[in-house]
Formats: C-alpha cells, sequence, structure tokens
C-alpha cells in the first residue's frame, strides 16, 4: 500500500504525458460537456431553491484541487518541496481561489478577475500543459492539474450561464491591472530567488514542451511578446460582450 501511495503521489523519472493525445483531450471534453449542460439547464438550475448548493460544491472542488497541490508536496519529501519554487505566484492559481469565493459571494469584481485570467491567461496551461509531463494519467498529479484549471473555467461559464454575469470595459481594465501586479510580483520574485525560479515562465523557456517554447530567451523580447499577446488576448474576450451591447444599444 506504502508503496503505491508513493507512486501515485509521486512523478516519473520519464515523459508519462503526451501534449494533443487522449490523455491531454479527454479532460478538456468532459469540462466542455460539463459546461453545455450548464448552459442547457441554465433556467432550471437558476430556478432550483437549493442552487447555491452546486455553487458551493464547485467551490469547494476548486479550493480543494488547490490546497492539494501544496499538500502533496508537504507528504512526499522526495518531491523537494522548496517553499521558494513553489510560491502562490500563477495566474492559474489565483483563478482556482478568485473563482472559488466568486461563486460563494457570487462577487461580479472576483468574476472579472476569473473571466479574464483564466480565458486570456490559464488557456495555455491548457495548450500545452507542460507541469505535468512527468506525471500521467496513473498519477495524482494529473488529475489535481485537470481539476483546478478546468473547474475554473467551469465556475466562469456557471456565472455567465445562470447568474447572467457579464465583463464590461472596467472589467477588463481591472483585470489587466491585476494581472501587471501579479507580472511585477513575478519579476521580483525571479530576480530573489536567481537561477531556477521561472514564475509566470517570464524568465525563460520551460524544460519540458511548451506553447511558450516559440518565444525567445532575451527578457525584454519574451516580455514584450507575452504583454503583447496578452493583451490582444484580453481585447477578444471582450469584444464578444462589446458587440452585444453596441447591438442593444447600451
Amino acid at each position: 500500500m506504502l508503496d503505491f501511495l508513493k507512486y501515485f503521489f509521486g512523478k516519473g523519472d520519464a515523459v508519462e504525458f503526451e501534449n494533443f493525445t487522449l490523455a491531454h483531450f479527454a479532460p478538456i471534453l468532459l469540462a466542455v460537456a460539463l459546461i453545455f449542460l450548464i448552459y442547457r439547464y441554465r433556467n432550471s438550475i437558476r430556478d432550483m431553491k437549493r442552487e447555491r448548493f452546486f455553487r458551493y460544491a464547485l467551490a469547494f472542488g476548486l479550493i480543494i484541487s488547490e490546497m492539494s497541490y501544496y499538500w502533496r508536496l508537504i507528504a512526499m519529501p522526495s518531491l523537494d518541496p522548496n517553499p521558494v519554487d513553489h510560491l502562490p505566484i500563477s495566474v492559474c492559481g489565483w483563478v482556482a481561489i478568485f473563482g472559488s469565493y466568486m461563486l460563494i459571494g457570487k462577487s461580479q469584481t472576483l468574476f472579472d478577475f476569473s473571466y479574464f485570467w483564466a480565458l486570456s491567461g490559464s488557456v495555455f496551461a491548457l495548450i500545452t500543459p507542460a507541469v505535468i509531463t512527468y506525471t500521467g494519467p496513473t498519477r495524482f498529479r494529473y488529475y489535481q492539474f485537470w481539476a483546478e484549471h478546468l473547474l475554473g473555467f467551469v465556475a466562469v461559464f456557471y456565472m455567465i450561464f445562470v447568474h447572467k454575469m457579464r465583463p464590461t470595459f472596467k472589467s477588463l481594465v481591472k483585470a489587466y491591472a491585476g494581472l501587471v501586479v501579479l507580472a511585477g510580483v513575478a519579476y521580483y520574485a525571479n530576480c530573489l530567488i536567481g537561477p531556477g525560479a521561472n514564475y509566470l515562465f517570464m524568465a525563460r523557456p520551460e524544460s519540458t514542451p511548451s506553447i511558450l517554447d516559440i518565444l525567445p530567451s532575451n527578457f525584454a523580447l519574451r516580455l514584450l511578446i507575452m504583454a503583447a499577446v496578452i493583451s490582444a488576448l484580453f481585447f477578444v474576450m471582450y469584444l464578444p460582450w462589446y458587440i452585444t451591447n453596441k447591438k442593444n444599444g447600451k
């Protein structure tokens, strides 16, 4: 039993997860199906007397998926749980936190952050999940990763479809400013910790396959391209709502 637990909660020495395989697409398709069901039955869910239990369950799942990442590190000394290498400086982690409190309190402000940060930032983790290269479907980390990331998207669309939350231009500005602050914290942490630190993937490409591998290693150029892409994505994510408001004369 002990050997199984060490294996399940540990990681391999060789590649166990490959991009664009069944193990990659299956969780995403499952999340898409769940979002579709939420959309399909949005009115029924909204009118339920105990609708809040749906939100609370989803919020609980988000919090547990985020916290279990750190619990695993603490329980497995072989994973080298160095605190400076695992600081809470990630877009995906904060989307999980913001999303959980958004669901519980039906907070428009936290929706603003969750919407733009998830659809403009966390989406890269879904395209190339570099952090689970050595943990395939037989490992806990594989399921923790997908739960943390995909439940954030489910939470955002739940609030859109069921509670009719909408982003505004002020939402865009607020979320973008927050991301700039987080990027500043990540840059400071990378400089302070030195070699090995790569929060928000700003310092260098990862050693495992990632969509960010196409970026140059030069810091200034890398930062400029990342800022341009993120800025474009923020506006793309707001564009459908802008067009809708224009059509409705708002």
